[in-house]
C-alpha cells in the first residue's frame, strides 16, 4: 500500500475512533452513576476517554509535516502512520471480541461491573437495558472497538516516540 493511501486511511480511522471516544464519555458525564445498579467512579472514565479522543482527532487533522517534525521522521515515512494504525487495529479487534464475550456471557458468571466498565465502556448499556444481539454486533461492539482503537493509537505513537528517543 502506498504511503498516501496509508495516510488517508489512518487519518480517517484516527478521526472516527477519536470522535467515538469523545461521544462515549458523554453518557458517563450525564448519568453520573445515578440510576445504575452499581455505583462507579465515573470521572475516571471521562478523564481517560476524553484525552484519548482528543489525541485521535488532533492527529487526524494536524498536517503531516507537523507530525513528522514532532517525531523526527521524514514526511513521507510510511512508519509515521503505519505503526500506530496497526496498534489501533489490534486493540480494536481485541476489544470488539471482548464486547461480544461480555454480551454473550451467561449471568451465572457474575462479571464484576467495575472490571467490565474498564474493559468495555459500553457495558453500562447492557446493565441498564438488554440490547439485542444485532445492536451489540453493529453498534456497541464497534463503539467499544473504536474506544480501544484510540488507546492503541496513543500507545502506537508513544512507542514511535520512545523508539525515536532510544535511537537518538
Amino acid at each position: 500500500m502506498s504511503a498516501r493511501a496509508i495516510g488517508i486511511t489512518s487519518r480517517i480511522a484516527f478521526f472516527v475512533c477519536g470522535l467515538i471516544s469523545l461521544f462515549t464519555c458523554v453518557p458517563f458525564v450525564m448519568l453520573q452513576g445515578a440510576e445504575l445498579p452499581v455505583q462507579s467512579e465515573w470521572i475516571v472514565f471521562v478523564a481517560t476517554l476524553a484525552p484519548l479522543g482528543l489525541f485521535g482527532v488532533t492527529l487526524a487533522v494536524l498536517p503531516r509535516s507537523w507530525i513528522a517534525k514532532a517525531y523526527r521522521k521524514d514526511r513521507d515515512d510510511e512508519q509515521l502512520f503505519l505503526g500506530p494504525l496497526k496498534w489501533l487495529g489490534g486493540f480494536a479487534a481485541i476489544s470488539y471480541l471482548l464486547a461480544l464475550v461480555a454480551y454473550l456471557a451467561p449471568h451465572r458468571w457474575n462479571l464484576d461491573p467495575q472490571v467490565m466498565f474498564s474493559l468495555c465502556p459500553m457495558y453500562f448499556v447492557k446493565m441498564t437495558f438488554d440490547p439485542s444481539l444485532v445492536a451489540t454486533f453493529f453498534l456497541l461492539a464497534p463503539m467499544n472497538a473504536a474506544v480501544y482503537g484510540s488507546l492503541g493509537l496513543t500507545l502506537g505513537y508513544a512507542r514511535l516516540a520512545l523508539r525515536r528517543r532510544a535511537s537518538s
